[in-house]
């Protein structure tokens, strides 16, 4: 009986059958020792055989572990807070002012041309298929029309759509960093950054905001960290966990530090424009030279996190990404499909119909509940809150001198829940012990009352200094 088999191409497109008779193919094309065509090809023998012989198993026995990835994978908050003993007092309601998710509390709802926007391109039946990796043509129009500028003109071909921006964060660093690279994150910063950078196997490195100077980046140690294997700096404005909004010359001296050691910037603007007063230009409206991928996205501006819509903004007015990372930043697209269908077919929509009022109301009511939270917190004797300029954030430095019950901020904001049901973030889970960070978005009513409890709490607790009445060190 002749030992006939067939060349099962696996190319995605179907199975291509091509006989061999003896291991001999037909049309003269060859196969590997391993039984696989030097063009992917699979040879399977009819009879059930391998050919030329069937391999060992290289295992005796069961042994499946996680890859490396998956193991070198952590989110500092989650290991943190799951990690606290959050027990909080029965008689006392519990306010959460750790979540950064404004619709938690339901006072901050999006406006209702948003939501029309979404019900009309649910009613088309036209954005049930699968999209574009990058997102529709339409809808990344839609983007660029939106945050084009004639100092960072925009066009469709410059906007990645993605699943939220922490998606397209993602996508940002896997096309700029390689194993061995290094980054460098703002501290205190958004746990993200790390979590995606170790588990690609990429350093990062630190460098210090300034509380004294409402978190101002200390360019000078920023710019000691740079070496030849840094990929990019990562700048995120307005801040999370901080609430600062750097002014235009500020950005001006972050641009000249990129410039001059030739480091691309990756913006974290998802808060772009979330300001109290005035406004934050982009750093890509203001860079001459440096490349910037900008990241944003629907969740905050338009108070819908769940909807999972982000954005990269490509800027490379000068060609120095050129074609490679833009095609780079298809191909990571094509990975896993991103952005929702749906919510791609409101997005024009949403950009374009949804009225100034509403936004004026979120930073009305966003900078009223950071005043009253900032006033509140000034007067009582160890905390130091800084007042924010916009975001939904506000951080609070604990002279732990005066609070010798507790080792640290997570033991302190541990105590917090315990006593008075109100629960705040410990800084650490951000590099930055001895701080915490306050959510803004609450209700005004449970603003003032978590406020009262703080209060009441830290007085309990307080103790002065006897050698020194001043309050300097933390």
């Amino acid at each position: 009986m002749e030992n006939k088999s067939y060349l099962v191409q696996m190319n995605g497109n179907g199975v291509h059958g091509k006989t061999t008779v003896n291991g001999k193919s037909l049309n003269g094309s060859g196969v590997n020792g391993k039984g696989v065509h030097a063009n992917g090809i699979h040879h399977v023998s009819v009879n059930g055989s391998l050919y030329p012989a069937k391999a060992k198993s290289r295992r005796q026995k069961w042994e499946v572990k996680p890859s490396e990835m998956a193991k070198n994978t952590l989110n500092p908050i989650r290991s943190i807070v799951d990690g606290m003993k959050l027990t909080p007092n029965p008689d006392k309601p519990m306010i959460a002012l750790s979540i950064g998710d404004p619709t938690v509390f339901g006072n901050l709802p999006t406006d209702n041309a948003v939501l029309q926007a979404m019900k009309d391109a649910i009613d088309s039946q036209k954005f049930n298929g699968y999209a574009p990796s990058v997102g529709y043509l339409k809808s990344r129009k839609a983007v660029a029309n939106f945050y084009s500028c004639p100092e960072a003109p925009l066009e469709a071909e410059d906007v990645i759509l993605a699943s939220g921006c922490s998606q397209a964060i993602d996508l940002a660093i896997s096309v700029l960093c390689n194993p061995g690279d290094n980054i460098l994150v703002p501290c205190p910063g958004f746990s993200l950054y790390k979590t995606l950078a170790v588990s690609m196997g990429i350093e990062v490195k630190l460098y210090n905001l300034l509380p004294e100077k409402s978190w101002e980046i200390d360019l000078q140690h920023m710019e000691s960290l740079i070496d030849e294997r840094t990929s990019c700096m990562i700048i995120t404005n307005p801040s999370n966990p901080c609430g600062s909004v750097f002014n235009k010359e500020h950005l001006q001296k972050i641009l000249k530090v990129a410039s001059k050691h030739c480091v691309p910037i990756l913006a974290d603007e998802i808060y772009n424009d979330m300001v109290f007063q005035g406004c934050s230009p982009s750093l890509a409206s203001l860079s001459s030279d440096v490349p910037v991928l900008s990241c944003g996205g629907l969740a905050k501006r338009w108070l819908v996190p769940g909807w999972r819509m982000g954005w990269i903004l490509i800027h490379d007015r000068n060609e120095i990404f050129g074609s490679q990372i833009r095609q780079g930043l298809v191909k990571l697209t094509q990975r896993i499909l991103g952005a929702c269908s749906i919510v791609q077919g409101a997005l024009d929509s949403i950009l374009n119909n949804t009225p100034q009022s509403f936004y004026n109301h979120t930073l009305s009511f966003l900078k009223s509940n950071s005043e009253i939270c900032f006033n509140e917190l000034s007067t009582i004797p160890g905390l130091n809150p800084i007042m924010p300029s916009g975001a939904m954030y506000l951080m609070v430095g604990i002279h732990m001198d005066h609070f010798p019950d507790f080792k640290n901020d997570v033991d302190f904001t541990e105590r917090l829940v315990t006593e008075q049901s109100v629960f705040c973030l410990p800084a650490t889970a951000f590099e930055y012990p001895n701080y915490f960070r306050i959510v803004v978005t609450v209700p005004e009513v449970m603003m003032v009352e978590a406020c009262g409890r703080i209060r009441e709490f830290c007085q309990r607790h307080y103790r002065p200094l006897s050698h020194d009445s001043n309050d300097l060190d933390q």
